[in-house]
C-alpha cells in the first residue's frame, strides 16, 4: 500500500515529514521493517507467538478477576546466576 502525503497550504517540509512518519507508524511499517530486517526461523516465530498468546491469556484473566496486571521487565526469576564482575561468569571468576 502506498502512503501519499500532499502538501497543505503554508506547511513546511518538516511538518509534512512529521505527518508522513505518523502515517507510517499508524500503518505499522516501522514494526514490519524491523521484523523483516533479519531472517526468523519458523520455529522461533511459533515460539514468539506462543509466548505472546500466553501473556495475552494471563492479562485477560487478571483483568476479568479485577487484579492489576504486573509489568514484565527484563530479568526476574528466569535469569541465570552470575554475570557481575565478581560472579562466576565475570572476568575474574570461574575456571579455565
Amino acid at each position: 500500500m502506498a502512503i501519499r502525503v500532499k502538501s497543505r497550504s503554508g506547511e513546511s517540509a518538516e511538518q509534512m515529514m512529521r505527518r508522513f512518519k505518523k502515517l507510517c507508524e499508524k500503518e505499522g511499517l516501522n514494526k514490519d521493517i524491523k521484523r523483516k530486517e533479519y531472517y526468523e526461523k519458523p520455529s522461533e516465530r511459533n515460539r514468539r507467538d506462543q509466548r505472546k498468546a500466553i501473556a495475552r491469556r494471563i492479562r485477560e484473566q487478571m483483568e476479568a478477576s479485577g487484579e492489576r496486571p504486573m509489568r514484565m521487565g527484563r530479568g526476574g526469576p528466569g535469569m541465570k546466576a552470575g554475570g557481575g564482575p565478581g560472579g562466576p561468569g565475570g572476568p575474574r571468576g570461574g575456571s579455565r
